[in-house]
């Protein structure tokens, strides 16, 4: 089959299957999976070079790293060290212990019920950066820690290949000193790496940008984070870690955007293909034939690597929702599995039975993480709740003044503000991460929801004088603007806005003082810029007060008709040229004075 004929079997099954597997909620990832199992030498049999697809779409790892680095300035990653290497390395060494015991019990010899837990402790990079950035998770707090555990996973792999061949029992302590050569090699690598970014990535790039000629630029992306990853590569390091330290070299460069925005679609096309590929080398012939064994096994990884990581997760303070999720993110099998169990056989301590057995259990494992996020998200989170704590926690017996409702970024400035002039407040927060997280900097914050009169009512909300209604959800903070204005009509209520809307909806409930929540910062931002381009100081100062006179004039203006989406388009367009002819006129009385 020609390479054209492949290039077409994978895009059509790409095409037809993954977009059913996301109508059914099952998420692109499986759907690439199922597609690499149909196509593959154990389905219909349309693609046979399983290895060397895999070999290839390895790129598409190694570009998603690539901009996962260029997101982290290295000040960011030296923050990370902790988590790095004290929830990284607790999680491999506990791990691989649970799975080396248990695979030694099960009548393995002492070094292969090493090599397997050491395999099977490696968790999928691919896999879990995938599916947290499809569900936008990656930022959270278990996104971070899920990543720091799959950085140091990457870090271990070649020191878990070194030790590979001592573990054959016939190697001399020279033997063992010599090991030791490939971990300078890499350190010397990546010395080498951070000294060339520095002084010559950077003004090359500069160079080439400098041409004009887009396409070269492109290349020049492309040849940066292949080159690196394949630099690595060659002193035994994983081409994804490589392409990585790349990526963080440049997140301080100013052609970091462009260098994204080059990279992404290769790496969107070849992950994909990545995922194909460990379809494809799924054998379906053994699953078949002994498919209790390989469910048990299954099950058992999933569920050793899941206790473990939410045992961790909880021990690093995440709450138990973050918890289930890290442990979910991660309770698969990784690639490198493939790799270590592939150089175990080679040196003989495994057979190739066990190999492709364990191959089939970790791609399975794989399959399963999709799945397992669907039951997390739709039937855990409802049942067992997203907090920490089954009850609200109570609030004090004083009166306060003042009631925050939301300690996001919002309330948090008020709250300093009021502190400050000792003016005391009650803040409470409905999300119980952001209490843990704000209280671990000396806020004193409670877990409640604001919408609730009962809280409300032990809030002390009869006897307050402001709420400062500055909740994110704008649902949440509908509800609770309502129930204030229902049961304690008397209470002024401050409110923090999303948009105009949000504003209109708050004025139908007869809140006074609504501030959108961008809309002074924007402001202000923009006189800047105006000064930037060359305008004075009072003219710039002139032109954006005449601006936000006519905004706040058309927002009550505009108010009788926010619920007509026809009239309110009307109404924006008409607003424009409104204020393009205020300005215009400024401009002709400054001339004519």
């Amino acid at each position: 089959m020609s390479v054209l004929t492949e290039a077409v079997v994978f895009l059509a099954a790409a095409v037809v299957v993954v977009p059913v597997s996301r109508m059914c909620g099952l998420g692109a990832v499986l759907g690439f999976l199922i597609a690499g199992a149909v196509i593959g030498p154990f389905g219909l049999r349309l693609v046979g070079d399983v290895e060397g697809v895999i070999h290839f779409a390895e790129l598409g790892v190694v570009m998603l790293l690539f901009i996962i680095g260029l997101e982290l300035q290295p000040s960011r990653l030296w923050t990370m060290r902790k988590a790095v290497f004290g929830l990284g390395g607790i999680q491999v060494v506990a791990t691989a212990a649970a799975l080396g015991i248990a695979a030694y019990a099960s009548g393995l010899d002492l070094a292969a019920a090493i090599v397997v837990g050491l395999a099977l402790s490696l968790s999928s990079t691919a896999f879990a950066l995938q599916t947290l950035a499809e569900k936008n998770q990656l930022t959270a707090r278990h996104g971070r820690a899920a990543f720091s555990i799959l950085l140091f996973q990457d870090l271990a792999v070649i020191p878990i290949l070194a030790l590979l061949p001592l573990l054959t029992g016939g190697q001399a302590i020279d033997d063992a000193e010599i090991e030791l050569m490939p971990i300078v090699k890499s350190v010397g690598m990546c010395l080498a790496i951070v000294v060339g970014e520095r002084f010559v990535l950077r003004y090359a790039f500069r160079a080439i940008a400098a041409t004009g000629i887009r396409e070269v630029f492109t290349a020049m992306s492309l040849l940066t984070v292949i080159g690196t990853a394949l630099l690595v590569e060659s002193v035994g390091l994983t081409m994804a870690l490589g392409a990585f330290l790349a990526g963080v070299l440049l997140a301080e460069s100013e052609y970091r955007h462009t260098i994204e925005a080059d990279i992404e679609p290769f790496k969107g096309l070849l992950l994909g293909l990545f995922f194909i590929a460990v379809g494809m080398s799924l054998n379906l012939g053994l699953i078949g034939s002994d498919a209790g064994t390989v469910a048990a096994l299954v099950i058992g990884l999933v569920a050793v690597k899941f206790l473990i990581l939410f045992v961790l997760g909880r021990m690093s303070e995440l709450s138990n929702p973050s918890s289930r999720s890290l442990a979910v993110a991660l309770s698969q099998g990784g690639e490198f599995a493939f790799v270590i169990l592939s150089m175990a056989v080679d040196t003989r301590i495994i057979d190739q039975g066990l190999t492709d057995l364990l191959i089939a259990v970790v791609t399975l494992s794989m399959g399963v993480t999709p799945l397992l996020f669907i039951l997390n998200d739709r039937v855990l989170k409802p049942s067992l709740g997203g907090g920490t704590r089954p009850e609200f926690d109570a609030l004090p017996e004083e009166e306060h003044r003042v009631i925050i409702a939301g300690f996001g970024r919002f309330g948090q400035i008020i709250a300093r503000i009021l502190r400050a002039k000792r003016i005391p407040f009650t803040a409470l927060e409905i999300n119980p991460e952001q209490v843990d997280f704000v209280r671990r900097y000396g806020n004193e914050v409670y877990y409640g929801d604001a919408s609730r009169l009962e809280l409300l009512r032990a809030a002390k909300a009869e006897q307050a004088t402001a709420l400062v209604l500055a909740i994110d959800d704008v649902a949440t903070s509908m509800k609770t603007a309502q129930t204030v204005r229902e049961h304690f009509p008397n209470l002024p209520i401050y409110a923090r806005a999303r948009n105009r809307n949000h504003v209109h909806k708050l004025m139908d409930l007869g809140v006074k003082v609504i501030r959108r929540e961008t809309f002074l910062a924007s402001v202000d931002l923009a006189r800047e810029v105006l000064q930037g381009l060359g305008m004075k100081e009072h003219e710039a100062e002139k032109a954006v007060n005449m601006f936000r006179d006519h905004d706040r004039r058309r927002l009550y203006r505009d108010y009788a008709h926010y619920n007509e989406e026809e009239k309110m388009q009307l109404l924006a367009m008409e607003s424009a040229k409104e204020l393009e002819a205020l300005f215009a006129s400024d401009a002709e009385k400054s001339r004519e004075q």
